[in-house]
Order: C-alpha cells, then sequence, then structure tokens
C-alpha cells in the first residue's frame, strides 16, 4: 500500500493504543459529559445581546427551541415547560468560532504518541482531519471556556496537506463533532524568499532554484489531479486513485483552497494558481497581507490571519504591525478571520480580537472577526455566526465585554440548544491547589 494512501484514522487507532501505555485515563479524556439534546424550550432573559446582523439590542431576551434561535426581542413570554435563565446585565455573543488549528489533534506537543497532526509524503489531498479529531482532548474545554462552540481543524504537512473541518466543541466523538466537512483543501505553499534560513543559509541562487522546483513539484500535482479529473468525467477512469479522486470536488468547484503563505510573493502566486483553476481562494497565516490588502480584495481573497501577536517580523516594520494589520485588511474591505494557529493558543484568540480593537478596529468588526466572518469562510454562515432567528442556537454568555481581560468571563453557553459543561482541568487544578494553603 503506499504511504499516501493510509488514513488518518489508521493513525488514530494506533496513537490511541500507544497512548494507553503511557498516560493515566485523566491525561486521555476530560471529565466533561457532553450536553444533553435540548427538551424544552429556553429562554434567556435581560441581556445584552450583541446580534452581529443587527446591532447591539439592551435588556433582550432570547428564545431558543429544538437547538435553533426561535425569537428575539423585550419581554418575551415563556412557553409553557420553558426553563427561564434569568441573565440581566450579562453579555450574550454568538459562538466564537476559531479556524485554522489543529485543536483535538494535538494533546501534548513534544510526544509523539499524541501528535496526530499530519500524514507523511507531499501529496495528501485524501487526508480528513475529522478523523484524528479527539473529542476527549483536555485541551477542548479549555477552549470552550473561553467562549469558542466551534473550530475549523486541518492536517498539517508538507504541500499539499489534506481537507479540513469544522466541528463544534461538545461532543462524544468526531463523528458527532463534525458540523461541515470538507470545509477546504489545504496547500503549504512553497517559500518565495531568496534568503536561507537562519541556521541553514545558502547562496540566494541555490534558494531562488530550490523554491522554483516545489513550486513546479506543486504545480505538476494539480496538473496531474486535473487530467485525472478529465478523466473521471469522461468516464476513462478503471482505476480510484485517493489523491485525485479526493480533488474532484475542487476541480467542480466545491473545495475551497486554503493555502498557508506568509510572504506577500507566495500570496501573489496563489491567487495566479486560484485564478487558472477558477476556485475560491483563502490565504491561512497572511503575516504580509497588510501589503497588499487591495490586491486581495479586488481578487476576493480571504484571509485566515495566524499573527495577531509578535513582534515584527522585518527590522524596518512598524512595532506594532502585528496589531494593526486587521484594521488595514478591514478598510482595504478584505474578509478576514482572526485565528491562531496552534492549539493551546486558540483560547487566547478571544483577547487578541481585543488587542486589535485597540489597534484600529471597531468592537462590532472585532467581534466578526471571530464569528460571521469566519462562519462565511468556513461554509457555514447560514447557520452560525450571528444571532438571528432559525439559526443554531450556538451562543455564549460574558458577564462583561468578552474581548476584555478584566471583564471577560463566560458563564454560561449553548451548543445547537445544548447546555454546556463550562468546567476545565485548569479550573479543577486551581480549585484544588487553593486549598494548598489552607
Amino acid at each position: 500500500m503506499k504511504l499516501h494512501s493510509i488514513s488518518l484514522s489508521i493513525a488514530l487507532a494506533l496513537t490511541s493504543s500507544v497512548a494507553s501505555l503511557g498516560f493515566s485515563a485523566a491525561a486521555q479524556a476530560h471529565d466533561m459529559v457532553p450536553g444533553a439534546v435540548q427538551q424544552q424550550p429556553i429562554l434567556l432573559t435581560g441581556l445584552t445581546v450583541h446580534t452581529v446582523a443587527n446591532g447591539v439590542q439592551l435588556d433582550t431576551d432570547v428564545l431558543v427551541e429544538q437547538g435553533k434561535i426561535a425569537a428575539i426581542g423585550k419581554n418575551l413570554s415563556a412557553p409553557a415547560g420553558a426553563k427561564v435563565v434569568a441573565l440581566d446585565g450579562k453579555h450574550l455573543y454568538p459562538g466564537l468560532i476559531a479556524l485554522a488549528n489543529q485543536l483535538g489533534l494535538i494533546e501534548v506537543s513534544a510526544v509523539r504518541a499524541t501528535n496526530d497532526s499530519r500524514e507523511v509524503t507531499n501529496t495528501n489531498p485524501d487526508i480528513r482531519a475529522k478523523v484524528a479529531y479527539n473529542a476527549d482532548s483536555e485541551v477542548i474545554p479549555t477552549i470552550r471556556s473561553n467562549g469558542f462552540t466551534h473550530s475549523m481543524v486541518y492536517p498539517s504537512g508538507s504541500m499539499i496537506m489534506g481537507q479540513s473541518s469544522l466541528m463544534q466543541l461538545d461532543s462524544w466523538n468526531y463523528q458527532d463533532a463534525v458540523t461541515k466537512d470538507d470545509t477546504g483543501l489545504h496547500v503549504n505553499w512553497p517559500n518565495a524568499d531568496s534568503i536561507g534560513s537562519r541556521w541553514n543559509p545558502k547562496p540566494a541562487a541555490e534558494v531562488r532554484k530550490s523554491n522554483e522546483k516545489r513550486l513546479a513539484q506543486l504545480q505538476q500535482y494539480f496538473a496531474d489531479a486535473k487530467a485525472y479529473y478529465d478523466a473521471e468525467q469522461a468516464g476513462l477512469n478503471y482505476g480510484k486513485d485517493s489523491r485525485w479522486q479526493a480533488m474532484l470536488g475542487f476541480f467542480s468547484g466545491d473545495l475551497p483552497l486554503f493555502v498557508h503563505a506568509d510572504d506577500a510573493r507566495q500570496m501573489q502566486q496563489a491567487m495566479l494558481f486560484a485564478k487558472q483553476y477558477q476556485v475560491s481562494l483563502t490565504i491561512v497565516g497572511g503575516r504580509d497581507s497588510w501589503r497588499i490588502a487591495d490586491e486581495l480584495a479586488a481578487n476576493n481573497v480571504a484571509v485566515i490571519y495566524t499573527a495577531p501577536f509578535g513582534l515584527p517580523s522585518r527590522s524596518d516594520e512598524n512595532y506594532a504591525q502585528a496589531y494593526k494589520t486587521p484594521a488595514v485588511l478591514q478598510q482595504a474591505g478584505v474578509n478576514f478571520a482572526l485565528s491562531l494557529d496552534g492549539y493551546w493558543d486558540t483560547r487566547n484568540l478571544v483577547f487578541a480580537a481585543g488587542q486589535a480593537i485597540n489597534y484600529g478596529l471597531t468592537p462590532e468588526q472585532a467581534l466578526r472577526s471571530v464569528t460571521i466572518n469566519a462562519a462565511k469562510i468556513a461554509g457555514s454562515a447560514a447557520s452560525l455566526g450571528s444571532i438571528e432567528v432559525g439559526k443554531s442556537a450556538s451562543l455564549v454568555v460574558s458577564d462583561g465585554d468578552i474581548f476584555d481581560y478584566l471583564t471577560h468571563k463566560v458563564s454560561y453557553m449553548l451548543i445547537d440548544g445544548r447546555e454546556v459543561d463550562l468546567n476545565n482541568r485548569n479550573k479543577q487544578l486551581h480549585e484544588k491547589y487553593k486549598h494548598r494553603i489552607e
């Protein structure tokens, strides 16, 4: 069997077996029980509702029935048998959405047996991150308790990495967690810089030659896949290649392209590539996106900006460029979402959005960057990302401004109308060690 045809599900099974030898039960699964399917109407009262779609509504109630938002308004009447949750003065937000991360794929990055984030070889379009998603990860409840109800996970790799899925963060297994399958094909774009790395410096000519070789290799992979697609359409394929079979949706326009790139030259190459195949393009990373923001907007390229924190990448850049970039993208008209590409770091994404407010985004724009903008990029805006009648009742209550370190306190959460346990290992350890000084 060729390596590229090995499914992550096999790797997951092997990982689980190895992990059971070296870790206690507590390290393998968290203690929180997923919420039960909604059985009765729930009326949330007295809230400041950040609808995203229709502004901020004060002293407002929200009625949830059968996992959906049934009504929004003042002084709503509770249906017969409804559960009334008085949340006077608190803030209600759509469930936050974290894009492009590896939550549930990695438990401890330094322990190989708990890292199921990638496959071997350059061509893995048939790899689907969802099958390696560990719904029992100890990390997930910590992300959830900061306001995130959904996460788009992707497999990493050296070139054609595989396909991502949007997962809801309160489930028994990956099958329960999948909200939208095959949200995009992820490609790690070849380097475009002519300078060798700090650890392995090389002459510029040699670096350029290596870059050109890898780009040509990537283009050849897609040319081979296109030939396979054309043959499939003509009924001429008498065997199945799992790699190219998984890319049929890409050429038919159903599978968006997500290119992981930071350098402006990489992004420009990717835009030409997307035009060649007439596909929707989203840039993941986008460190230099501020440099070509107008070009990205003109080509309807979305950006999942993964560098909202950090030092300047070049000596001549503004010291706060990482924080200013979201506002630059907003002003140019780019559809962008904020992200922290990793797994543990995702919990701090809500504060990255708050930091962007200090550098040019309005609170409403910052909220959109982790709600409706993210939902649009993940192809789920019809059901997620805003508080509107008919949409999923995936909602988060914070005691104050959810983006403010001082007032952020997530106290209540629904995912598809199910009440979510907001406990996590960090909170449990906090409670435990409070007693140490007694």
